[in-house]
């Protein structure tokens, strides 16, 4: 399927993302350049951890960086840029919690793009199913067949978590938003995970 469709959408999820982020930031009274700044430098050890999530749970370790042989793994990047980003943070004099809050918008815009980006190279596709839920949908090796919409399903989840992230954004405390994103996110992607079809490493692909 189109890989580089995947990859246009992933950009444009990104940019989006940081600006969506830094507006924010912004009525945080963050430094919204400075956020961004922050934001796109940690996008480095975000791919190269959802790279490397992939690999372990997926293999082959040797295709580690291989880029025809795509793969990545959201959970792998958030937890090595949470990481690099405690001294990134304090060298730019930016607080924790407030950046993640702000952050929480600009993940939630990228995973949305992202996963119209999947539905269009038809990674991270559904299982198989008779279910009225079911669109007939390819995976990325081209086949066709009626499935979960795993992906749009995932995105409109994504979108459900953004709208209420802003909604409560200046009503509870630092850090709360950006916790109760990821605890709220991760239960979600619980269930949905099991409308997935077995990962297949053959194309790039993002989980």
């Amino acid at each position: 399927m189109n890989g580089r469709a995947y990859k246009v959408m992933l950009y444009v999820g990104c940019v989006l993302g940081v600006y969506a982020g830094a507006a924010v930031a912004d009525e945080k009274g963050l430094d919204p350049s400075r956020f961004a700044l922050v934001t796109i430098a940690l996008l480095i050890p975000a791919f190269v951890g959802a790279r490397v999530w992939f690999v372990v749970r997926h293999g082959p370790v040797s295709g580690l960086l291989d880029r025809s042989q795509g793969g990545a793994g959201l959970f792998g990047g958030l937890v090595l840029a949470i990481v690099v980003s405690a001294p990134v943070l304090q060298l730019a004099q930016l607080p924790f919690w407030t950046f993640w809050d702000a952050a929480s918008i600009t993940m939630l815009v990228g995973l949305i793009f992202t996963r119209f980006g999947c539905l269009m190279n038809g990674c991270c596709a559904g299982r198989s199913t008779e279910s009225w839920l079911g669109i007939v949908l390819p995976d990325t090796t081209g086949t066709r067949r009626r499935r979960y919409p795993a992906q749009l399903l995932e995105a409109g989840f994504a979108a459900l978590l953004l709208v209420i992230a802003i909604a409560v954004r200046n009503t509870v405390a630092g850090g709360v938003v950006f916790a109760g994103v990821v605890v709220l996110y991760c239960c979600g992607r619980l269930i949905l995970e099991q409308l997935r079809e077995p990962v297949v490493v053959a194309t790039p692909v993002g989980r």
